[in-house]
């Protein structure tokens, strides 16, 4: 049976993703499907930086604006979500093309992970949340670096319920969810797909970074933030963890100053984007777009993506 066509475009926060992704579905005839674990939110728009329907320009965007605040939301629900949504795009003769920066949802997608072994044991899970409670998340983390160091590295010790999850895994298996995760990464595309990291030299993405935190600030992040505070959003939800949200909540609730705030959020997502670039390396079948490297001039990085792609699918036939 033929696979299903999928182009990934992906890399770093702020390195201009969105504008370049439009152009391609323009060009090819394609539909987007966003890989951004917080734009699936409604009412976060201007802390995910999410696209405008302006900014679609006519386009079908997928996976946005689909939950509440207050709802649960992983990595098993965003793959059986996006696996139907490339089936209908499929069915509509466009090509899916998947785009956003969470690179651990793309490789659920894009080498169809099965996470049903990953067994739950709510006991387990029970005890390790009283312990983040007690002694904190550095706490946790730290366990996790002694019984298991790759994931220790590949997961922030903010991001409490990843640090969970893989210590429970061990618990129970005795082996190391980084293993597991090596393990379902060598398994072959499902797809028929291209996978593009769009990059940049890291002092101008930076700056970017920088700029882009500026500009929610000048759009009203911190107002978006307390809006959402009124409707009852605290920092125990999944998508009040976001970057931007947990500092502002933090302001907010007088524990430091904005500027503070502002300080951490730039800081962070800079280390993030780091993190992000760390995670693409690890990946097979990587096509790397350095910006630099075509004088950052749009057309020519978009025409070099549809031929990469053309040959792709001339190797096929």
């Amino acid at each position: 049976m033929a696979k299903m066509p999928l182009i990934v475009l992906t890399g770093p926060t702020a390195v201009g993703k969105t504008n370049l992704s439009i152009k391609l579905a323009k060009t090819l005839g394609g539909e987007i499907i966003s890989a951004d674990s917080m734009q699936v939110y409604k009412y976060m728009d201007i802390g995910s930086a999410k696209i405008t329907s302006e900014e679609m320009a006519g386009v079908p965007h997928h996976m946005i604006d689909i939950l509440e605040p207050f709802d649960e939301f992983n990595v098993v629900i965003f793959k059986e979500k996006v696996k139907l949504c490339i089936e209908e795009i499929v069915a509509r003769n466009h090509i899916p093309i998947l785009t956003g920066g969470t690179g651990f949802y793309i490789q659920a997608v894009l080498y169809d992970i099965d996470f049903t072994e990953n067994e739950e044991n709510s006991e387990i899970r029970k005890r390790l949340e009283t312990l983040a409670k007690e002694k904190g998340a550095e706490y946790l983390h730290n366990r996790l670096a002694e019984v298991d160091k790759e994931s220790a590295e590949s997961i922030h010790a903010n991001n409490i319920k990843r640090v969970i999850r893989a210590l429970e895994f061990y618990e129970l298996t005795g082996k190391k969810i980084s293993e597991h995760n090596e393990a379902e990464r060598a398994k072959e595309s499902a797809y028929d797909s291209c996978y593009f990291v769009l990059n940049d030299d890291r002092a101008v993405l930076y700056e970017r970074i920088d700029r882009r935190v500026d500009k929610m600030l000048e759009d009203g992040l911190v107002e978006e933030v307390m809006k959402l505070k009124e409707m009852g959003c605290d920092r125990t939800l999944v998508s009040m963890q976001g970057l931007g949200y947990k500092e502002i909540l933090s302001y907010l609730d007088g524990e430091i100053s904005l500027e503070e705030a502002v300080y951490l959020i730039k800081r962070d997502t800079r280390h993030f984007a780091k993190r992000q670039l760390t995670w693409f390396r690890r990946e097979k079948e990587v096509i790397w777009i350095n910006k630099n490297e075509f004088g950052y001039d749009e057309e020519k990085i978009l025409q070099a993506i549809v031929e990469k792609w053309k040959q792709r699918i001339q190797t096929k036939q």
